[in-house]
């Protein structure tokens, strides 16, 4: 059995005051009289640390955290009386292509509901269905591919699915499974835990696997007399075509035209799902679905055109193993963006759309739909869930045909469900592990009915507990301890009068990073919402006339044609600023705020008098408020009347540029991060070389830059303009960028004059995006910056090793790195934090580009993509070097003279630790998986992320002092 050496990571023993035991050996847990494993529930049974153990992280009251095992148990002990943390496992990872959301989802559980009185332990389960004991600090990667080749060396393991479970069954009171897709949602982790008595979230492996499999789903459906999507079973290589030709002819479809959707029936959320026309194109996709191994059975289905999808969040609030099931407030989910002439793919919800911000989706909680087409979505969800015996929560998806969308045959005379006044009403997808990152559709509409994100999450495993007979002896503790450690922290909750510090969170703004900055503000506010010192409101900053107006270049500089508005918790969690902007005005109208808070008071209503009756309930905390707009200049003044700390969170343009933190100093508002002078500098990629040039002899080096208008390059000879560039700049392929812009934005290697034409082509048309694929080698897609630019600044493209992430190793058994060294050169990412002058280096990150040579936005920010490697392998960088580079980063950010944090890109030399810098980002990226938090957490001791964006606050108040820098 592997032992976990590294800082941070676990080894684990067991200990029973009775007897010894460990992980592979047989042991005598004592049962309880149904059988169910009561150790899961005693409190004799103690976590033992042989090295670092996992971090016990802050709660609300308090930001300490217990540095191991061993003393989390102590505590366990010292809490007996009157009671003791709930102990929960966290289950993710898998091995289907849905685990980087997995990941996502186990962090955003963590983050939420993490406590003194609920003790957090995570696993991970790899695509190879094995199973490892991590820390907490790994849910924080950017993807599972950061850490998956290390777990054979770094993580606990287990030999096998069955010892892993007899360690849950004494280390755990109960599991909340994390995983989507196959094994996570067919009744197979569910399964493993049934069968060792372990306590767990969610619905049992015989029920799951009828639910999870959409064409059994389909068939029990229609038995209950629902309104069911037409559907066709492919089950094998060689379908039968004179079937699917009566098929098509039942369902009134083309032959050669007709629209079907062809998808897996056991592939989890979208994965695998494809248009098809006619039956030739569905033969051949559902035929590469099969032989590619995705799923052995594909459902062809009619396309339903003109049909509006939603999808219902299910809470079983029943008493003991009463289901009682009420659907919170239904999302809509408008795709109705995609469907143009020059649409590049078809429209379909697809696993993308699902999970990862984008333009393309809107969504609206409530629907826009008759409010008797919501309450019959709600009654139809509820009554699936129950005939189904689903448990504690899921997802249920299904479209809205209006009237006028004629796409079902003739409907049976048993249909007795999905029809009303105004359309049809069809269930097509049951969720049974509904994603839960950030803004998902759970604490969406969890939050419209008064739920913050850690009580549904608190909520849900209550209700779970209650199931279970082996932890009703210990419920009550377990709820005493709760409610002690509630009061206590009401008590000690500052009131506004007696001065919580508030604390304006912006984001948002009209470059191309904007969603970036959305989740970064999102994520910000809700870890210091977590401080109940602090008083924390986020803001989005947005163009006065809409992003419409933004995207042609038409919104003045002047601070007066901005408009910030600050938001109530239900309206940041949406996945674009143009979906916050859009619900803010719509909350705002008259008919639809009245009909939100119809619909929420009656939801409402059932939740409270269901959830009365358990004791563990602790009643709602959200409360719905309108937003309130400003325009930018009174909004700095709002924030100066209330005594504010702004916490910058928005991404280039005025965030990054000085503009904002001029207008913050004049107007005498403390705010985070570098001052307007820094933030100018940086912010021009050429005055940052300029400001670096001297350090040569330090070993900071800088890159060749040449500069040109944007004017310049439209009207000029692309042909001579790249003789010219590829001369001056003694480099055959460049790299070209915006002067002044975020990072990652409208960054392209161009190896030709062709490329180049491609490039200033998109500028001419201000496109807002490259497609992937548009330049002479294969990338990904290319974020423009709209308005185009001034200036962009032509570079020498540098090339670094390249480093990959095997699939498999020398012994087909495990991932690891290959690295073979070329250049000596390697990309690196730093965050530095800390005060002006004296700016600290965190543990570099070495980024890993997975399409084509410049990270994406989304490859640099969004989990669940790219690849970062914290700290880098001793293996590719010496210790020296390594040591090298953290000082002359310190000087780079000391020179520039930055403060709070900020993040630094450059390449280093992995013998001689040399610097050559790329650029440096003084509003960084903040989202939940940003590699700043990695080398946060990878520091002695770590700094978890609530504490991170809690110190930069302190920093704020202590050094700059009270609106005075």
């Amino acid at each position: 059995m592997a032992s976990l050496t590294a800082p941070g990571i676990i080894s684990f023993s067991l200990r029973c005051r009775s007897r010894n035991h460990c992980f592979g050996e047989q042991c005598s847990i004592p049962r309880a009289a149904d059988g169910s494993a009561s150790v899961a529930g005693c409190s004799s049974w103690v976590l033992k640390a042989a090295n670092l153990g996992v971090p016990m992280l802050a709660t609300r009251a308090s930001s300490n955290l217990y540095s191991s095992v061993e003393e989390g148990s102590r505590v366990l002990e010292e809490e007996e009386e009157p009671g003791r943390p709930l102990r929960v496992g966290i289950i993710c990872g898998g091995p289907s292509a849905e685990r980087g959301i997995s990941l996502n989802s186990a962090r955003s559980v963590l983050d939420h509901i993490q406590g003194e009185d609920l003790h957090v332990v995570c696993y991970y389960i790899d695509c190879n269905l094995n199973a490892y004991a991590i820390s907490p600090a790994q849910l924080y990667s950017n993807t599972p591919a950061d850490f998956d080749f290390k777990l054979e060396s770094l993580a606990q393991g287990f030999h096998s699915l069955h010892a892993f479970v007899e360690h849950l069954a004494v280390s755990v009171d109960i599991v909340f499974p994390v995983i989507h897709g196959r094994f996570g949602e067919d009744g197979g982790i569910q399964e493993l835990l049934e069968k060792a008595n372990v306590p767990f979230v969610g619905t049992t492996s015989h029920v799951c696997r009828q639910a999870f499999d959409k064409y059994n789903a389909s068939l029990e459906l229609s038995r209950q007399a629902f309104v069911t999507v037409p559907s066709f079973l492919v089950q094998a290589t060689q379908p039968n075509r004179d079937e699917m030709e009566q098929w098509f002819e039942r369902n009134f479809l083309d032959q050669e035209k007709g629209k079907v959707v062809v998808k897996p029936t056991l592939a989890g959320s979208s994965i695998g799902v494809v248009v098809a026309y006619g039956i030739d194109d569905a033969i051949e996709k559902a035929v590469n679905i099969i032989k590619e191994g995705i799923d052995d059975k594909v459902l062809v289905e009619v396309f339903l055109e003109g049909g509006i999808e939603f999808t219902a969040i299910v809470i079983d609030v029943g008493m003991d193993n009463d289901v009682k099931p009420i659907v919170l407030l239904p999302t809509e989910v408008d795709l109705q963006i995609l469907a143009k002439p020059d649409a590049s793919e078809d429209v379909i919800f697809n696993y993308r759309r699902k999970y990862l911000p984008t333009q393309q989706v809107a969504y609206y909680t409530p629907p826009r739909f008759p409010i008797h087409v919501i309450e019959c979505i709600r009654q139809g969800a509820s009554m699936l869930f129950q005939s189904f015996g689903l448990r504690d929560f899921a997802r249920i998806d299904g479209w809205f045909l209006p009237n006028h969308v004629n796409l079902i045959p003739t409907l049976g005379k048993d249909i007795k469900f999905g029809l009303t006044e105004s359309g049809t009403i069809l269930f097509t997808d049951i969720n049974l592990v509904s994603g839960m990152e950030q803004t998902s559709f759970l604490f969406q509409q969890a939050s419209k009915v008064g739920f913050s994100h850690s009580n549904i999450l608190r909520t849900v495993i209550q209700h779970a507990c209650s199931r279970f007979p082996s932890l009703k002896s210990c419920s009550s503790v377990w709820n005493t301890l709760a409610r002690r450690l509630h009061s206590a922290r009401l008590r000690n909750i500052p009131s506004k009068s007696q001065g919580r510090r508030k604390v304006f969170v912006l984001f948002g703004g009209e470059t191309s990073e904007r969603q970036v900055s959305l989740m970064s503000g999102t994520n910000v506010w809700l870890n210091l919402q977590g401080y109940d010192d602090l008083d924390v409101i986020p803001c989005l900053l947005a163009p006065a006339r809409g992003y419409a107006s933004a995207q042609h270049g038409d919104v003045n500089q002047h601070e007066n044609y901005r408009t910030v508005w600050t938001l109530p918790y239900s309206l940041v969690l949406r996945h674009t600023t143009e979906e916050v902007l859009a619900a803010c005005i719509e909350a705002i109208e008259p008919d639809r705020a009245s009909l939100t808070s119809h619909l929420r008071n009656n939801a409402t209503s059932e939740l409270a008098k269901a959830l009365s009756k358990h004791d563990w309930f602790t009643g709602f905390d959200i409360t719905e408020e309108l937003p309130t707009n400003y325009t930018l200049e009174n909004w700095i003044q709002h924030a100066k009347e209330a005594q504010a700390i702004v916490f910058i969170a928005v991404h280039g343009g005025i965030g990054e540029d000085g503009t904002l933190q001029s207008l913050l100093e004049s107007a005498g508002v403390p705010y985070t991060g570098p001052g307007p002078s820094a933030s100018k500098v940086c912010m021009d990629k050429v005055q940052t070389s300029v400001s670096l040039s001297h350090l040569t002899n330090l070993g900071v080096l800088t890159i060749p830059k040449d500069v040109r208008s944007t004017e310049e390059l439209l009207n000029s000879n692309l042909a001579d303009t790249w003789q010219d560039l590829t001369v001056k700049l003694q480099s055959e392929s460049l790299c070209i960028k915006p002067a002044r812009d975020g990072c990652s934005t409208g960054v392209a290697r161009l190896r030709s004059r062709e490329d180049l034409k491609v490039y200033v082509n998109a500028l001419q048309k201000s496109l807002p995006r490259l497609p992937a694929n548009s330049l002479s080698k294969g990338h990904g897609v290319i974020e423009m910056p709209n308005p185009p630019p001034q200036s962009l600044v032509f570079e020498p493209f540098i090339e670094t090793d390249e480093i990959i992430v095997s699939s498999k190793s020398v012994d087909n058994n495990a991932r690891h790195l290959i690295w073979e060294e070329r250049t000596g050169w390697i990309e690196v990412t730093v965050g530095v934090m800390g005060t002006r002058g004296e700016m600290h280096s965190l543990s570099p990150s070495i980024t890993i580009k997975e399409t084509g040579d410049i990270l994406s936005l989304e490859e640099k920010f969004q989990g669940g993509t790219g690849i970062n490697l914290t700290p880098p392998p001793a293996t590719i960088i010496s210790e020296e070097a390594l040591e090298a580079c953290k000082r002359r980063v310190e000087i780079i950010a000391n020179t520039l003279y930055l403060e709070g944090f900020s993040r630094i890109d450059a390449f280093v030399n992995v013998h001689t630790g040399e610097v050559m810098v790329i650029e440096v980002n003084t509003v960084p990226g903040m989202t939940p998986s940003t590699v700043l938090i990695h080398q946060a957490l990878n520091e002695q001791p770590p700094i978890h992320p609530r504490e991170f964006f809690r110190t930069v606050n302190l920093w704020v108040l202590g050094f700059k002092g009270l609106g005075i820098r």
